[in-house]
């Protein structure tokens, strides 16, 4: 569909505004009467729509026990259908925070333990390492601290996936970096867990996931099995191409259910968030989580090195303003979303798009939700961390004026099985080759050892450097995946 006919559609389809939920009667949900934060909101959503032809998007707000959920444009360009509050999205990585909370009840029940070897749930577990195979926990998995190549994606091998997952693909890999060193973004982790929540609970992961989270939590249109899902409407990923866009196709999830294989709704999304602002209770009251556990997944467990991010069970932790924020993203098959918490203010906010170029909008109102409910915003030059989905490190940092020497950076840095990253000198600063489909990226500097791509696919793509014990540079990290420099 060319772009001309997308603009004039979109506009003439009656935005889906929020109803009452029955299902959450201890919070009022607005409908017709947003705020004024809210509506201007809405009004950057359907602009940035336009600038990054964005063809939906779902926005969910709680704010003063108040929850405001909006669609906006379209499920489909090729069948639009208004995108409204009970529409269904894939949410592709923000599915690793419903895996952390099972994982969390399951911790409840004292059926496992965080800290204990994963081998005394998944007899068969084993990687190259004989001693991390020994040692790598529950805990290592849920805070992408395991220390191998972490983007790989299980078989679609049915009931099968998980179980040939840690069987066949697991042994293969090397260390990349000491067990618990170094933060590096790992689906094949959040895989792994939920082979363990298969074995503890004794049922397939679908149906342990949705006895487990899903239907005491009150999720009724969340499910991990797309025969559930295509039975409601639900939307497809767009790219561009050219002044047109297309669908993406065929339709994708991800057999790595618990690493991102969720679709969900605003509706259920927020209810959902609304239960991680609280202190355990359902939305109706009911007994859930202690305290203590729900707590500790929003406690910082491990920094990012190189950056001022921190890693919670399951939750990526930013601190704007002295206040810590709660986040996850998603980024599958022309999706990209985000759903975040800020505790201190009771806020949550979740905003979910259907194109490959959604992360820009998601940036863009991200930012504006909290400085509009919050106050709150990215310090200028603020390190931070990858969280699921794309952000732009040029939307906040600006180059160091004096740039480091490059030499110590150069080399070749690998993350085998997926390839190798090149780092080699480009003029006067350096050209970094992360192969993939990637276009070779130039690099600046906008504090130490951190860095982002001015040109190519992405521009503002985030890379750190990370040292080792000796403070050389042992590790390159590529938009939150790391590469090791020297021998294995």
């Amino acid at each position: 569909m060319d772009r001309r006919r997308f603009l004039a559609l979109s506009s003439s389809l009656p935005l889906a505004a929020a109803r009452l939920d029955a299902r959450a009667p201890e919070a009022a949900v607005a409908a017709q009467a947003a705020d004024a934060r809210f509506e201007d909101i809405a009004t950057l959503v359907r602009e940035q729509m336009r600038a990054y032809r964005v063809p939906g998007v779902g926005l969910g707000v709680v704010a003063d026990g108040v929850t405001t959920l909006r669609g906006f444009g379209v499920t489909s360009l090729d069948d639009p259908r208004p995108v409204t509050e009970d529409t269904l999205f894939t949410i592709a990585s923000i599915s690793k925070t419903i895996t952390a909370t099972a994982v969390m009840k399951l911790v409840e029940a004292r059926r496992v333990d965080l800290g204990a070897p994963l081998r005394e749930y998944v007899r068969e577990f084993r990687v190259l390492d004989e001693a991390t195979s020994n040692e790598v926990s529950l805990w290592h998995c849920l805070t992408h601290t395991p220390g191998w190549e972490g983007q790989l994606t299980t078989e679609d091998r049915g009931a099968e996936a998980l179980a040939h997952f840690a069987g066949t693909i697991l042994p293969t890999l090397p260390q990349l970096a000491p067990l618990g060193r170094v933060w590096s973004y790992n689906n094949a982790g959040f895989a792994l867990a939920g082979r363990v929540i298969e074995q503890v609970s004794g049922k397939g992961i679908h149906d342990a996931l949705r006895d487990l989270v899903f239907a005491p939590l009150g999720l009724t249109r969340t499910f991990t099995r797309l025969t559930d899902a295509m039975t409601y409407r639900y939307t497809l990923g767009h790219r561009d191409r050219g002044d047109a866009d297309e669908v993406i196709r065929p339709f994708q999830t991800t057999s790595s259910t618990t690493a991102g294989g969720a679709l969900t709704t605003i509706a259920d999304i927020m209810r959902y968030a609304r239960f991680h602002l609280g202190d355990g209770r359902t939305p109706e009251g009911a007994p859930f989580m202690s305290r203590e556990n729900l707590a500790l997944m929003q406690t910082p467990q491990f920094v990012k090195a190189g950056t001022t991010d921190q890693m919670g069970v399951g939750w990526h932790v930013r601190t704007l303003g002295g206040e810590r924020t709660f986040a996850h993203g998603g980024t599958l098959n022309g999706h990209c979303l985000l759903l975040q918490l800020v505790p201190s203010r009771r806020l949550a906010f979740c905003v979910f798009t259907n194109h490959v170029e959604g992360w820009r909008l998601v940036q863009d109102v991200e930012a504006a939700i909290l400085k509009a409910y919050a106050g709150l915003a990215l310090a200028p030059g603020q390190t931070i961390a990858h969280r699921g989905v794309n952000e732009a490190m040029s939307f906040h940092a600006r180059p160091l004026a004096t740039q480091p020497a490059v030499d110590e950076y150069i080399g070749t840095y690998a993350r085998p099985p997926v390839g190798t990253v090149q780092v080699r000198r480009g003029g006067a600063g350096l050209i970094v080759a992360a192969g993939g489909g990637q276009a070779d990226a130039p690099i600046t500097f906008y504090g130490p050892d951190v860095a982002y791509a001015t040109a190519g696919q992405y521009i503002g793509m985030p890379y750190e450097f990370i040292r080792d014990d000796k403070a050389v540079v042992r590790w390159i990290r590529v938009n939150g995946r790391i590469a090791r420099r020297g021998p294995l």
